[in-house]
């Protein structure tokens, strides 16, 4: 679509061709509602200059620049004046929202270098003191909502090529080990090609979400991909649709929204909310791509949705199971246009063997989603341990090659090595030239559609986010002293939804109060470190988490030997349904943590 060497390019050309229309509106949440914000392409294009000047005058070109926004229309005149300066953008969580804290931030900061840090006004005190306490006060803040910072007539055209960059996508927003996938301009304007291939967006395409910015659905698929149109996209804060999911939906009826998704949980989230009264005053004919990423994509959901919002002109072609990660900078595949998603039902033991089959009479069975046709990427199903091609209609982890795929994480060249520059091998000691990226994720391929059936990474996945198991651990483990050196494992089992499992060593004679408040007091400090759900928790005698020889958690053998009912807690809280799992699963649950059920690299 386009001859643009850089996206800055482009988007200097998009502000000025459509000048005077709205390149964004955003609906904040406040008392009187949602009074809309307008954001012209002029308007963007002017406030991108006077940022990036002053980025330019304090020599941030070709370095990282870290953003703390709340959700709005400053982050997008912060990012759109990175690209203008020539900086590389690093998006990142505003520490003093959802329960988190700057030491969550310290570690991207930190390893991204970043020479400045900007925001709004309202966060620009805290942020700045934070940046003195952390002996960083060499790197400035600048609160961009003041008008006075910057000169709009002082900016200068960077000097970029494609391979320069253009953001670092963090994929962990942890203090122990923050990896930042490096996506350059030729990756973004790749994969944003790719995406309006694959989705079918033009001219007439209206783009609306609720997904954080510093997200990368949120960022390149709502932010960035209109702007690559040159088309408006209507957005509205994460919390404003956590709190009332029927606002995501009223507003792609009020709006005329034809594209724009989240993760499965989002729609889940939707039928149980929404209320009749509120499904009456919706009008979903309009919208015609609803991405459903970011998460295992699950068969009940699509049909519950579809089912449940029919009344309000929602057709099921308009579902669009797709899939993609922050290493391929997003979308990989997606299903074909104008059709309905694709389930396919499996036999259940063939899968745990790594193989298609199917379904036999009273054995269990599963449905597997497709993820669609992967169209601008090479693709191949590859044996995780032995690096040999899988035959056709096998299981095996999902190896990609194209112009989407990042140059690998930030200062990680031995990481880089293993996993952006695989090798396949013949079986027979020969191996091809290499350059494969190794997602992490197992797939399968039928008829041309992928279907990402498990995990082969430890990745936690929940409610759209993907959570280190490890970070959550060392939290927990650093919220008490009385779980001293004890080890712990987490993990998620899967009902109808994914469940978080917190299993912690613990010296009873050290606690200074009983284990029922303890385990309360575990709960609330993962709800409010990592604001997700802590239904699970389980306090167990030291010894008790399983270890390899080298030290490490094994927790792939401590999630079986739990759905087993092999773990002796000192004491447990576990969700209703969890407890059923347990009790009626034994095997078939088993049998999903062999084969690893897997999804999308996102954050929500």
């Amino acid at each position: 679509m386009t001859n643009f060497r850089t996206f800055t390019e482009l988007v200097l050309e998009r502000t000025e061709a459509r000048s005077a229309a709205d390149a964004f509106i955003f609906l904040p949440d406040d008392a009187r509602g949602s009074v809309p914000q307008h954001l012209t392409s002029a308007g963007l294009d002017q406030e991108a200059r006077r940022i990036a000047s002053w980025l330019q005058e304090h020599r941030a070109a070709n370095r990282q620049v870290l953003l703390l926004y709340p959700p709005g229309l400053d982050f997008i005149k912060a990012f759109t004046a990175c690209l203008y300066a020539g900086a590389v953008a690093v998006p990142a969580p505003l520490p003093t929202e959802q329960g988190q804290h700057f030491a969550r931030v310290l570690g991207i900061l930190r390893d991204a270098e970043a020479c400045a840090v900007l925001t709004d006004s309202a966060n620009a005190p805290e942020i700045s003191a934070w940046l003195a306490a952390e002996g960083c006060s060499d790197v400035p803040c600048l609160a961009t909502d003041d008008p006075a910072q910057g000169d709009a007539g002082a900016w200068h055209a960077p000097s970029l090529t494609p391979e320069s960059l253009a953001f670092l996508q963090y994929t962990s927003g942890s203090t122990s080990d923050p990896k930042g996938v490096v996506v350059s301009h030729r990756n973004l304007l790749a994969n944003e090609a790719a995406i309006q291939r694959s989705i079918g967006t033009g001219p007439e395409t209206v783009c609306g979400g609720w997904l954080p910015f510093y997200h990368d659905m949120g960022l390149i698929g709502h932010i960035l991909h209109p702007l690559y149109l040159g088309i408006p996209a209507v957005l509205t804060a994460p919390f404003t649709f956590l709190k009332r999911p029927y606002r995501w939906l009223k507003m792609i009826g009020d709006y005329g929204v034809t594209t724009g998704g989240g993760p499965n949980f989002a729609y889940d989230l939707c039928v149980r909310r929404v209320t009749d009264a509120q499904l009456e005053t919706l009008d979903l004919s309009t919208w015609t791509t609803a991405c459903n990423g970011a998460e295992p994509v699950r068969a009940e959901t699509v049909r519950a949705f579809t089912e449940r919002f029919a009344p309000a002109g929602f057709r099921p072609e308009t579902f669009f199971p797709c899939y993609g990660m922050a290493e391929t900078t997003l979308l990989v595949s997606g299903i074909p246009r104008t059709a309905p998603p694709r389930v396919l039902d499996v036999d259940a033991e063939a899968l745990e063997r790594g193989e298609l089959a199917d379904p036999r009479a009273d054995e269990s069975t599963r449905s597997l989603v497709s993820s669609g046709i992967v169209r601008d990427f090479e693709i191949r199903i590859v044996d995780p341990e032995t690096r040999v091609e899988r035959p056709a209609e096998h299981v095996g982890e999902i190896w990609l090659k194209g112009d989407s795929i990042a140059s690998g994480y930030w200062k990680r060249p031995e990481t880089n090595k293993e996993i952006f520059d695989a090798v396949i091998s013949d079986g027979k000691g020969g191996h091809d030239a290499g350059g494969w990226l190794r997602t992490g994720d197992m797939g399968v391929l039928k008829d041309g559609q992928l279907y990402v059936t498990g995990r082969l990474k430890e990745m936690v996945i929940l409610a759209g986010r993907n959570l280190y198991p490890q970070d959550v651990e060392r939290a927990v483990q650093s919220s008490d002293k009385a779980f001293g050196t004890g080890a712990g494992a987490v993990f998620a089992v899967e009902t109808d939804r994914e469940h978080l499992v917190a299993i912690q060593e613990v010296r009873p004679s050290s606690l200074s109060t009983d284990l029922h408040t303890f385990a309360s007091g575990v709960q609330r400090f993962i709800s409010k470190e990592f604001s997700i759900p802590a239904g699970n928790v389980l306090l167990v005698r030291p010894g008790t988490v399983r270890k390899t020889t080298s030290g490490k958690i094994q927790r792939t053998l401590m999630r079986k030997l739990f759905l087993e009912g092999r773990i002796t807690p000192l004491y447990e809280v576990l969700e209703p349904a969890v407890r059923e799992l347990i009790a009626s699963t034994g095997t078939a649950e088993t049998t999903g943590a062999a084969a690893g059920s897997h999804s999308l690299e996102t954050v929500v």
